[in-house]
């Protein structure tokens, strides 16, 4: 699937390049597709992007080369798709003179000076190769017309201006006078936190809670009396809370509530009586806006009516926005006044923070309890001078900076994860540059300067650094949480793998089975040290000899059963994949107590696995086209490398020629594997195939691919409209849990550090996340191939039901499938299929798909699945895409190796999420939970062998001919 949308992304350009009036209805969807990915763009209203893919022309430029120069009459509009342009600006007439004042980025506009006809105000070269869409003057002077308000947030906002003088100290101040510089660069510093007017959307979400509570539960605003004092018209927070808990699933805890409350509290849509800044679900009064004026009417019953057709939007509204909040009035909190909770909240935030990722998690506790909420409405506010001391680092949490250094102009621009600020704290120097913000309302985590050296400090002297022959070997950090026995408790941050593994056995503990410690090493040991170096170690320190006296005795049998159980640990943990390294097997067979561990570890595999995973070892038939289409079929191991396949080919057909190994999918995007690539047959993609060839017959491959490569040519709505939902979904389940039951953690690491770098296949993952793409997959192919209308809008139905009841199985992975494939281009252009249903359809399934939608919301590092995940308990079926992207950032984000030694505190959260799997998987599926109906054989058939076409492409042309673009 990321091949069809890589493809896609790929050839808009093209579509881009004919003239509009040769483009196509398949031409705009695609462009459409394109457009919707640049985030600028998401708020423009479907008739407006519309508009822009008919008349839009797309622009390359290489690096440096100049669009325009300041001074020219403009002819264009343009809007940056790609790379990156510097805005300069000259106060002579001469060109070089200019200075580079900002950074335009992707999703930014400029060249609006065109609605006027006055000269352009600055000259714009590119700074990288980039893509622009370019409208040209007299339509944008249409669209203009018609959507100003929708498009006066895509121009190029205000930015800091360098002030030029005769005198060579050139600085940043708060108000230079530029006459040559445009009105809209100049800006004045503003500190205000929270905003003053109500944005409307908010402002009509507070409305339709007044009123449905007002509706429902007229009690809640009433007069209310608390020491002698009469309070207006007034809701009880903790009531609040309640009342919005009760009305949708969405939201999960009591604190997402008051995130949610918070949101309307910010902006004055909601006040309290003593006018607070932090909602708190406590017995304290709040007041409507609407109820502050003593003559404001009750709602009409058409008011009532519009309110609750309204509320289930605005509550999946407020609780996509709710938990920023929250954190939000958390950080505005004094460091002295934030609970446990708090911090806990502030820290799980930190976790995903791209500048934080190689800071150990002693330090991101520490910053929780110091980090102070810093925001600014208006771009170009500068933050600091250049020159200036530094008091503060600062942390991007929203918006973007511009870095400044005299003489030069803008040298970088930081975005959201970014920080900035550090240098001149640690080496306690003047600021190296100036910071000025490049959008509105930018928000900042901000550490102090005395904070940030206390807690330096703190590391340092927490810090134990154990070295041999002076060179460090063992680096300790004191836990902030002594261990239960009182004595000091100390975390591995980074060690030689022989250092860890000894600290281990000598701190392990015997009188409890939950050893986190340990349980990362075993888990992740695979990484850092093979089986091969970690068997001898383990044997090197299990004690053999006996001596007689009694101290002597206890440690030697003390050593022995920590060596036993940490053995035993990672048997446990790698299973049968220690049954294909013989050394692992003389190990486990060493004789005494090792004998009866190896029969408790080959019990335990035959007692958990019920479906047997596919193993490095086993083989496989495979088959590999030839160009004219014939195949050999051939015996290969599941690891098998492209080398090897590539023999066994070449022995099949009796040819000496070097040959290529090259994967072609149904668009005909070919991809050559490399012939270290293991388990090249778990990379085939659903309907892609494997191809040998000379590498002179490479191009024909493109245009030849197999005929059974492109899919179904008809639906089979037919075959599944008479099966039961909940049927289907139980069977999608069972057969997702198989799938997922054969997925051995280990896979996960090979899947994040490369299984090139362990030889190793991942076929069971890789089978597992071909299933997502395929259910995805399985939805649009069905609803391009249905031609009738109402059996369109029934497929719709049909869905949403089989969605809902996977979220019923806790079956997250086919949930999701099914709701991305309802949103994949080719099924949300169906306008017309769409608006029938909306029509047709009861309130439950609109409310149904409006909160399955928000379950995707990828804000905020897609807080609101993590919300959900949190409330199930297992067995669940989790959204792996999501697991791997969490290893993955990890893994990029932090080294391995730290001066020589294993970089243990990245092996400890990677292992942190690998748990999370475990944790689905800590209960047993229950196969009784559904009663089978009497088709569940023909069911299961079904579910099993979904047929699909996977070409982007082909679904968008499929997908035209049921609804051909309105004109």
């Amino acid at each position: 699937l990321y091949e069809c949308r890589k493809s896609l992304i790929c050839s808009c350009a093209c579509w881009c390049v004919c003239v509009p009036s040769e483009r196509s209805g398949e031409d705009v969807d695609i462009i459409l597709t394109r457009l919707r990915e640049v985030k600028a763009f998401q708020r423009f209203p479907p008739p407006l992007l519309l508009q822009i893919c008919s008349c839009a022309f797309y622009e390359y430029l290489e690096k440096g080369i100049t669009l325009f120069r300041q001074g020219d009459i403009g002819t264009s509009w343009y809007a940056v798709l790609s790379g990156s342009l510097d805005v300069k600006v000259s106060e002579t007439a001469n060109h070089q003179d200019a200075v580079t004042i900002c950074t335009l980025g992707i999703g930014t506009a400029f060249g609006e000076s065109i609605l006027d006809n006055t000269p352009r105000h600055a000259t714009i070269v590119s700074r990288e190769s980039s893509e622009l869409l370019r409208i040209e003057q007299r339509e944008f002077k249409s669209l203009w017309e018609k959507y100003r308000q929708s498009m006066a947030g895509l121009l190029a906002p205000p930015y800091g201006a360098m002030e030029s003088g005769s005198n060579n100290d050139r600085k940043y101040d708060r108000n230079p006078p530029l006459p040559h510089v445009p009105p809209y660069i100049i800006c004045t510093l503003s500190p205000s936190a929270l905003l003053q007017v109500p944005s409307e959307k908010l402002q009509r979400a507070g409305k339709v809670l007044r009123n449905a509570i007002l509706s429902r539960a007229p009690h809640m605003i009433r007069d209310r009396k608390y020491h002698l004092k009469t309070y207006r018209q007034c809701c009880v927070g903790t009531e609040l809370v309640d009342w919005l808990v009760q009305q949708s699933a969405c939201v999960h805890t009591r604190s997402h509530a008051v995130g949610m409350w918070q949101t309307l509290l910010e902006e004055g849509v909601l006040n309290h009586v003593d006018q607070e800044l932090g909602f708190q679900d406590k017995y304290l009064f709040y007041r409507f806006l609407d109820d502050e004026d003593e003559d404001t009417p009750l709602p009409s019953e058409e008011e009532k009516r519009e309110s609750e057709e309204e509320l289930p939007e605005t509550i999946l509204f407020l609780a996509q926005i709710g938990p920023d909040a929250l954190l939000r009035m958390i950080l505005r909190k004094s460091p002295g006044q934030r609970s446990g909770d708090d911090l806990e909240i502030i820290y799980d935030e930190l976790l995903h923070i791209k500048a934080l990722a190689q800071v150990s998690n002693t330090v991101k506790r520490e910053l929780a309890s110091v980090l102070i909420f810093e925001s600014h409405a208006k771009a170009g506010t500068v933050l600091f001078n250049q020159g200036e001391e530094g008091t503060s680092w600062y942390i991007i949490q929203k918006g973007s900076v511009n870095v400044v250094i005299y003489g030069k102009g803008v040298v970088c621009t930081l975005h959201e994860g970014d920080d900035f600020g550090k240098l001149a704290l640690v080496t306690d120097s003047p600021r190296a540059a100036s910071i000025v913000l490049r959008e509105d309302h930018c928000h900042f985590l901000r550490v102090d300067k005395e904070d940030f050296n206390r807690i330096l400090r703190d590391v340092e002297a927490n810090t134990v650094r154990l070295k041999e022959h002076e060179q460090p070997v063992l680096v300790l950090e004191k836990s902030p949480r002594a261990s239960t026995m009182g004595s000091i408790k100390y975390t591995v941050i980074s060690g030689t793998p022989e250092k860890i593994l000894e600290h281990f056995l000598e701190t392990m503990r015997m009188d409890t089975h939950h050893n986190p410690a340990v349980d990362d090493f075993v888990l992740m040991q695979c990484v850092f040290m093979p089986n091969s170096q970690l068997c001898p170690l383990l044997l090197a320190q299990y004690p053999f000899c006996f001596t007689y006296t009694q101290e002597r005795v206890e440690y030697t049998v003390a050593i022995k059963r920590k060596v036993l159980t940490l053995a035993l640990r990672w048997a446990s943990t790698h299973s049968y994949l220690l049954q294909e390294e013989p050394a692992a097997l003389a190990f486990l067979e060493v004789r005494g107590p090792g004998k009866s561990l190896i029969r408790q570890f080959s019990h335990g595999e035959e007692r958990l696995q019920k479906k047997q995973p596919i193993r490095n070892q086993d083989d496989i038939l495979l088959k590999v086209f030839c160009s004219d289409h014939t195949y050999s079929t051939i015996r290969v191991a599941v690891a098998a490398t492209g080398r090897e396949v590539i023999s066994a080919v070449a022995d099949k057909l009796g040819t000496n020629d070097e040959l290529l190994l090259v994967h072609l999918s149904s668009s005909g995007e070919k991809l050559i594997l490399k012939p270290n690539d293991v388990s090249v047959f778990s990379t085939v993609g659903i309907n892609g195939r494997l191809f040998s060839c000379p590498r002179e017959q490479l191009n024909a491959l493109v245009r030849n691919p197999l005929p059974d490569q492109e899919g179904p040519t008809a639906g089979s709505m037919s075959s599944f409209e008479l099966m039961s939902s909940k049927d289907l979904a139980y069977q999608m389940t069972l057969y997702d849990w198989e799938l997922f039951s054969c997925v051995h953690e280990h896979e996960l690491l090979y899947h994040t550090f490369g299984r090139t770098n362990f030889r190793r296949t991942t076929a069971n993952l890789d089978l597992f996340l071909r299933r997502f793409n395929q259910v995805q997959l399985w939805v649009v192919t069905e609803v391009c191939l249905c031609g009738t209308l109402s059996k369109r809008v029934q497929l719709l139905k049909k869905f949403i039901k089989i969605a809902a009841h996977c979220r019923e199985f806790r079956n997250l992975n086919s949930f999701f499938a099914i709701i991305m494939g309802m949103s994949n281009p080719a099924v949300s252009r169906l306008s017309q299929t769409w608006e029938v249903s909306n029509l047709n359809s009861p309130s439950k399934f609109k409310k149904f798909y409006a909160e399955f939608e928000s379950m995707m919301d990828p804000s905020r590092n897609h807080r609101a699945y993590r919300l959900t995940v949190t409330k199930l308990e297992p067995p669940i079926i989790p959204f792996m895409p999501l697991l791997l992207k969490d290893m993955t950032f990890t893994h990029e984000g932090n080294k391995t190796l730290i001066d020589g030694m294993v970089n243990f505190e990245k092996m400890r959260i990677i292992a942190n999420t690998i748990r999370q799997v475990r944790h689905c998987r800590s209960q047993p599926f229950n196969p009784e939970i559904c009663q089978p109906n009497k088709n569940h054989a023909e069911v299961r058939g079904y579910v099993r062998k979904l047929c699909v076409v996977d070409n982007q492409r082909a679904l968008t042309q499929l997908s035209y001919r049921l609804e051909p673009r309105r004109t």
